[in-house]
């Protein structure tokens, strides 16, 4: 198969992918690990802080995002990394047994001015659940190789 590269996306393009259904055990086992806070490990615990109740690390989420994105499209890519996170929002909070999507929507592409082999594809990653209800968001610029003049094939 053919890798898309960065003339491949559109401004204004969406496209959902997914679903993961976030378990208890997957949530209790990123924070053993990587978010040991009380809101992510144990009920009981979770129930007297601001979230109310047991709910994934900001950070797993953003973990299953990529999972989603990387399975999606990102990996159908000529994908060269991102440069960073413009900007995370955690909206509400991501309780097991909820049935994520990742809705992807191209916001701006540009060509790089130092690299004519790489071009920027501008992107807003939004995780739904399976209410629609937007839970998190990502905004981040990926690099995609180019095809064409000048570019690496």
């Amino acid at each position: 198969m053919a890798k898309l590269h960065w003339e491949d996306f559109t401004p204004g393009t969406v496209t959902v992918y997914g679903p993961h259904l976030v378990t208890r055990e997957e949530i209790v086992a990123f924070a053993a690990e990587f978010d040991p806070q009380p809101m992510h490990l144990d009920e009981a615990a979770a129930a007297s802080t601001l979230l109310g109740g047991l709910a994934a690390s900001g950070w797993h989420s953003c973990c299953i995002l990529m999972r989603i994105i990387a399975d999606g499209f990102v990996n159908k890519t000529s994908s060269m990394g991102a440069p960073g996170v413009d900007e995370v929002r955690w909206l509400k909070p991501l309780r097991p047994g909820t049935q994520v999507r990742v809705r992807t929507t191209v916001l701006e592409t540009r060509a790089s001015n130092s690299r004519t082999d790489i071009g920027f594809v501008k992107c807003l990653f939004e995780m739904l659940d399976e209410h629609d209800d937007v839970l998190t968001t990502l905004v981040s610029p990926l690099m995609i190789r180019r095809r064409g003049a000048g570019a690496l094939q």
